[in-house]
Order: C-alpha cells, then structure tokens, then sequence
C-alpha cells in the first residue's frame, strides 16, 4: 500500500468531525455517549474508496471500525462508536481505494451486459489471490476466499452458475480488512471522554434554610439548617434525581440587604440574598466564600449532608458566585478587586433594568492573578469537602481566559470536577464557554414553548453543538417563572417536565416546581414571596396526600423511565417526526442493540401536546427508518406512564387531553420478550 506526503493526500480526507468551530479547544463526550464520527473522503475518476477510523482509548488500546457512507454524493462518510473510557482519545480516518469494491461495481455491470465477462473474473481471481496471499488476514478468512477465487477462475462453470460469487458472502471480509494499493491517513485528532455525570444527570435544586425553617411567636424565623435540609434528601432520591444543588451557603452581608421581593427596605427577619455573599460568622467577624452561614451550622454538619447525600445516590452541587456583599473580607483586603467610583464607592451589580445594591461585581483588570488564586483556593476547598459539581453563577461577567485557566487546573487535579454555567447570555459567549472547559450549560429552553420553537432548539443542541456545549434543561430557576407556567396549569408544568426529561439526558428542577408554584411577582418573570429572599417552608408530604396537589410521583416515573432507557442517555439521537396538529410535538431517541446492556434496539417515541389548555385530536406519521424499522412495519408501544398498549405503524391516532394526560411517553416494544 502506498501513501501521499502531500497535504491533499492521494486519498483525499477532510471536514472530519467531531470538531469545534474553533481548533484550538478540543471537542468532548462523556462516558457512555454513542459518537458520530465523520469525514469526507473522496478521489478523483469512478473508483470506489472506502474509509476507516482508527480509534486509540486513553489505555492504549486501538480499535479500527470501518465507516459507512451518508447520504449519496456527499462523500461523506460516518462511523458511530460507544467511547466507555475517561480521559483523552486519538482518533484519525484512513481514506483508501476499495479495490474490492471497484471491481464488484463494474464486474456486476458488465456482466450482465455480457461484456469482457471473462475478464472481470480473472481480475476478482487475482485481487482474492492477493487477499489470500496476506498473512495478516485469519486462516478461515483465507480458506473462504480460497473458494470463493475457485469458483471464479472455473471457466468450464457457466456465467450463471460464477455471476452470483461477484456478490458473496464471503466479500464481508474486505469490510473489516480492505484491500487497497493506496491510502492517505488524516490528520490525528483528540477527543475528551469526561465523566459520565458531566453529561448525564438529574438536578434538584433547594435552599438548605427553607428545608425545617419556622416562624417563631414573635415573628422571628429559625432557619433550616444542614441537619433538617438532610431529612429533605429521601423526598429528593424518592423522585429519582441524581444531583442536589444548592445555592450560596456562605454568610450574607446585612450591609444594603434586600427585603421581601428583593426591597430595599428589609424587617429585622429577613435572611437576604444567600448571592449576596460575605457576613458575620457565629464570633462576628466576617466570612466570605469558605465559610458556611452560622444559622446554616458548621463545616463538619455540611460534610455529613454531603455524606448523607451520597448515601442516597446524590451528588451536592455547589453555587460558585464570584461577587462579594459590601461586608465580605475581600471589600476591605483588596479594594482593587472591586470596580471604584469617582465618588469614592464601589459600583454595585447590575443587570438594566434589575440593580443588585447587596451585591459588588468583581474586577479581574487590576490583580488577575490574585483572583484566580483566591478562586482557586476557594474551588479546591469545598472539593475537600466533598464537592465535585459546581455550579457557576453569572460566568459570562468575567473574563473567557479565567474560567479556561481556572477549569483547566482544577481537571489537572482531578478530571471528574463537573462545571456548570449559569449563562443566559448571547450564542457566542455562552458557546465559548462551553468550548473553553464547562461540562454543561444552561440554555435558551426555558423560553423555547412552541412546537417549531422546540423543534429548531433541540435540533441546534443535538447536532449544531454537541461537540462541546451539553445543555442542563432546567424547567424553572428561582429568577425564572416563565408566562408559559404562570399561566398554563398543572399541565404546562408536566408537558415541559416531560419534554426536559426525555430530549435531554440532563435536566433540572427548582423546588416547588412540583407544587405548582406559578404566581409571579406583578410585572416580573419570576414567582412571587421569592426564595431568594425570605425563607419557604413547604409540605411536600400534605401536597402529595392530596390529588392533583403535587407532581413528585410523575418526577419520580420521568427519572424511572430515564435510567431504565439508555436511549434517553443521548444527545445526539434525537429525531422529529411529523403530525397534523402544530401544537402537537413528535420526537424519537433511539439507540442501536449494539449499544445497549440487553443487545436490543432501545426506542422511545414523546408526543406531547404543547398547547396546556387544549384538547388535541391528531394523526401523527413516524420516520421508521429513525427508529430502525423497515417501512410498512406494524408494532406495539406502550405507554411507560399508564402501562397501556397500542398497535401501531407509520400513521397513528392520538388524543391528548392538556387537563388529563398531555403526553405519551412510549416505548417500542421489540425482542424476545417484548
């Protein structure tokens, strides 16, 4: 076999992906994500080429899987691979000419046109002959091909009886090992295998002081605490979520503190924003960014709610906000960490029209160096004592170089710290924060309520993005109570559960989104008596004795459903299908037997009905070949929420009734035991 030195290649091999739009970052996956790999592969004339992937895991060991072509003139061409390691993978595309391949085109032509009939088989005799003649290719290959080049060379033997050994089976060889005379090897490329819950997960966010807080005789509050936020953690696992965040624990400054629905004017009881970072510890002196919030308890209670956590199967995700309260030891040991005033005061945050007047944005201009120091002392701190999710508050406020620098070092450490941003931002910032290090992302999809609005949404992450960039599909936030739930019912807040938990394989939810939580703060987009600013004791347990008061039984079947489908452990195998009704939503993730434990095709197909106050009666018409079924094929689903079961096909009927069942969650039924 030969090869080329120049750039082109005989062999010509480009547009490889996976790849960022910009090289200097590489692109990612996390363990267990099924990866497309592609390139163009071409040559000049009409013979056939054929492509490989050679794959090299992070322990040495190399896999080579031949890649099959895309859609017909393109050249392109794609091989699918499970990556099951951590760490950094080689990968690069051998391009080559098939000559197998080559001459099973124009001998089956030719051939049955009856022309230079002979010839063609006296060419197929010598190729096999040089395939047989390779050490390298197994001895039972060798002895199958032997035969096959028998039978070719047999001149005595009609056309009739040698055409059909121009398609043998035994050709399957070639696909595992080609032969080829010509070859041009890509460029090597990298890819990052993370951990799996750096793409895999479900939150659950809460404020620890609301978990056991209660108002006393005088009016006074006694904050929740870390022991009584512990009891909160059975409900959390019982709904079947992964990941537990919580916001700031630090000590809040009582210097500008806001009130009730973020006043200006606080009561003696209100607890203020826990973003409002830095206050009085339990002796008075100030705490900052490493400390807990007295009323919350000690360091030593914090370590054995993460214990206790663990215990459950949950991970604790920490708030990481870089910005001080008037009263946070950094205001008065490095002033020039904080933007000054020609008046002499300190610029407070902003975000126009909202004013945070509790709160000072930090200025990387003057000490960067210090700053990412004191961060990264503050990071490798609560890592100490058990953190290894983070979630980031406002990244797209500070410098793209500190978060790549700051990420970067703490993955040297330990490759299994989790970031996620908290950037509702522009595409380029909140993309590039991605690309520079964060292992997932909040995203637009809060607002995105449409069919056709979450149609291009899932879409653009699914295929545009996820090279890089894993969006964490928060339903609601504490700064984010969407028209579509204020006003839309229970059943906007299942249909838009649903949808997070089934397009994505991570997603969110803030606490009281299960209650129904939808009255908002007149004028605003966020709930009213805001948690940020008041504690919010809430009866989980009475909600859920009472009918249609709580949604945590439905939470808890959405994450059941999730584990036990490893297709909705997926990114990128999302697929629309079409109905007649344009409120009604169609999407399918499938996933291969190859690539599941059981060695069956997994496939679940959501219809949702994404108008909450509505009835829809509609057909809706599946892509069968996206779930991997021949056309005209007739199957079961069934209902993974009811139980219930329908014969199904291309075309089916469905009723979704917003006020009764909005959704179908439906599996494929398929296998010896299906």
């Amino acid at each position: 076999m030969t090869t080329s030195t120049t750039l082109a290649g005989r062999i010509p091999v480009t547009r490889l992906t996976p790849a960022l739009p910009d090289d200097r970052w590489r692109p990612k996956a996390y363990e267990g994500e099924v990866v497309p790999f592609r390139a163009t592969v071409f040559r000049e004339g009409h013979d056939q080429v054929g492509s490989m992937l050679v794959l090299t895991s992070p322990s040495g060991e190399t896999r080579r899987e031949r890649m099959s072509p895309l859609a017909p003139g393109t050249d392109r061409w794609e091989a699918r691979v499970l990556l099951d390691e951590t760490g950094e993978w080689r990968w690069h595309v051998t391009g080559f000419d098939d000559e197998i391949a080559t001459w099973r085109h124009d001998a089956a032509l030719k051939v049955d046109a009856g022309v230079d009939v002979e010839l063609m088989f006296e060419i197929g005799v010598r190729l096999l002959d040089r395939a047989i003649a390779e050490k390298a290719r197994p001895l039972a290959a060798r002895k199958r091909l032997t035969a096959l080049a028998s039978g070719l060379r047999d001149s005595a033997a009609s056309v009739v009886v040698r055409r059909p050994l121009i398609d043998d089976a035994a050709l399957a060889e070639f696909e595992a090992r080609p032969l080829a005379r010509i070859s041009t090897d890509s460029p090597e490329q990298t890819i990052v295998v993370e951990r799996r819950r750096a793409g895999v997960g479900s939150w659950y966010e809460f404020f620890p002081r609301s978990e056991g807080a209660r108002r006393l005789k005088d009016g006074s509050w006694k904050s929740g605490t870390f022991r009584t936020a512990a009891k909160r953690l059975d409900g959390v696992a019982a709904m079947g979520f992964d990941v537990v965040y919580l916001p700031p624990i630090h000590p809040i400054g009582v210097t500008n503190r806001k009130g009730a629905n973020n006043t200006l004017n606080p009561g003696p009881n209100d607890p203020g924003s826990p973003w409002a970072i830095g206050g009085p510890l339990a002796d008075g002196t100030p705490g900052g960014h490493d400390a807990v919030h007295p009323d919350l308890g000690t360091l030593a209670d914090f370590r054995a709610f993460v214990r206790r956590a663990a215990a459950l199967g949950i991970e604790v995700a920490l708030d990481l906000a870089l910005q001080a309260s008037p009263d946070h030891p950094w205001v008065a040991e490095h002033p020039d960490w904080f933007t000054q005033l020609p008046d002499g005061t300190i610029r407070y945050a902003e975000n126009p029209p909202k004013k945070y007047q509790d709160i000072y944005p930090v200025n990387f201009d003057d000490d960067p160096a210090g700053i990412f120091d004191e961060v990264l002392r503050i990071v490798r701190h609560w890592m100490k004592q058990g953190v290894r999710i983070f979630r980031v508050d406002n990244p797209h406020t500070k410098p793209l170089s500190f978060w790549e620098q700051l990420i970067a070092t703490v993955n040297a450490d330990d490759p299994g710290v989790v970031f996620l941003a908290e950037a509702f931002t522009r595409p380029a910032m909140m993309q590039a924060l991605a690309m520079v290090g964060f292992q997932q992302s909040y995203s637009y999809f809060t607002w995105r309520n449409t069919k056709q609005e979450l149609e291009e949404f899932l879409s653009s992450v699914a295929e545009e993005t996820a090279d890089f960039m894993r969006p964490n599909l928060f339903v609601n936030t504490p700064d984010i109570l969407t028209e579509y739930l204020q006003f839309g019912g229970p059943a906007a807040f299942t249909v838009r559960a649903t949808i997070a938990a089934t397009a994505a394989p991570t997603w969110g939810v803030y606490s009281g989104f299960e209650l129904f939580e939808s009255v908002a703060r007149p004028g605003a987009e966020e709930a009213i008596d805001n948690e940020k600013y008041e504690y919010k004791p809430r009866d989980f347990a009475g909600a859920e004795r009472q009918e249609g008061r709580s949604l945590a039984l439905y939470l808890g079947i959405l994450n059941a459903i999730r584990a036990a489908h490893p297709a909705l452990g997926q990114l990128r195998n999302i697929r629309f299908h079409s109905s007649d009704d344009e409120s009604v939503l169609v999407y399918s993730k499938h996933l291969e037997g190859r690539f599941t434990p059981t060695g069956i095709d997994d496939t679940v197909i959501v219809v949702a009905n994404v108008d909450p106050h509505s009835v829809r009666e509609t057909t809706v018409h599946l892509d069968l070949a996206a779930i991997g079924l021949e056309p005209g094929t007739r199957f079961e689903v069934e209902d993974l929420v009811t139980g219930q079961r329908w014969d199904w096909g291309e075309s089916n009927y469905v009723r979704l009734d917003a006020f009764t069942r909005p959704a179908h969650i439906l599996h494929v039924r398929r296998g010896p035991n299906a």
